[in-house]
């Protein structure tokens, strides 16, 4: 079965980003997970993807915002946060895409592996979180305040951070569809609680995929322009 592609629909592919690529496995709990990791010339800082229900490190909104990341000088680590056998599970069940407890576990290890891997141990660390692994991202960030720089999250559910919400320190950035109202009224409350610095952006017209036109490419600009402020000058 062929892989998603990376290019957002009607987006020109740009040219080549100079960088070093590979696939990786990072050790978790009992088991180890799958990763893509992309680290440009110079970069500035790596971001850590946490994806969403049902999702995997192929999802092409993902693999799109990573693009834009990366070229903004952003290395990238995009994660399965099940192992296989997990994700044939879930496909039944349903249930360990809302195990934040795992998903954020999982994050750790990611934290863990980079700040150990030559390529990435140097760089400041930032997460980009969907869905529920919005969730997941912010409980990672509060669990270790010490090596998270910045979160965020596009039409995530950091709702289901819960009692982690006041503990999160990083810069967080929610970004949310304006006709994505249930999950819109989410981030409010979920923004209520946080305690630190927060910032909302409502994309007016999008749904919860932000499938409109050009509404994911202004995630990957709010994303980026972020992320680049959070993570510090280049390397």
């Amino acid at each position: 079965m062929s892989r998603p592609t990376s290019i957002h629909p009607g987006e020109r592919r740009a040219p080549e980003i100079v960088a070093e690529r590979r696939e990786v496995s990072i050790p978790v709990r009992g088991a180890h997970v799958e990763g893509d990791l992309v680290v440009p010339t110079g970069a500035r800082g790596l971001v850590v993807f946490a994806h969403g229900s049902g999702s995997s490190r192929y999802s092409p909104r993902n693999r799109y915002v990573a693009e834009v990341l990366q070229r903004g000088k952003l290395g990238t680590l995009l994660l399965d946060l099940l192992t296989r056998e997990e994700e044939a599970i879930d496909a039944r069940t349903a249930h360990l895409r809302f195990d934040i407890e795992l998903l954020a576990e999982r994050l750790v290890s990611a934290i863990e592996w980079a700040r150990r891997d030559p390529a990435t141990r140097e760089l400041r660390l930032g997460f980009f979180g969907a869905s529920t692994g919005g969730g997941a991202a912010l409980v990672a960030a509060a669990l270790r305040p010490d090596a998270v720089a910045a979160v965020v999250s596009r039409g995530g559910r950091p709702d289901l951070a819960g009692n982690a919400l006041p503990l999160v320190r990083a810069p967080t950035l929610l970004i949310v569809g304006g006709d994505d109202v249930p999950v819109l009224e989410l981030h409010r409350e979920a923004i209520a609680r946080m305690q630190h610095e927060v910032h909302l952006e409502v994309i007016v017209g999008a749904t919860h995929l932000f499938e409109e036109p050009g509404a994911l490419e202004e995630v990957g600009r709010l994303a980026r322009e972020f992320l680049v402020a959070k993570l510090g000058p280049p390397s």
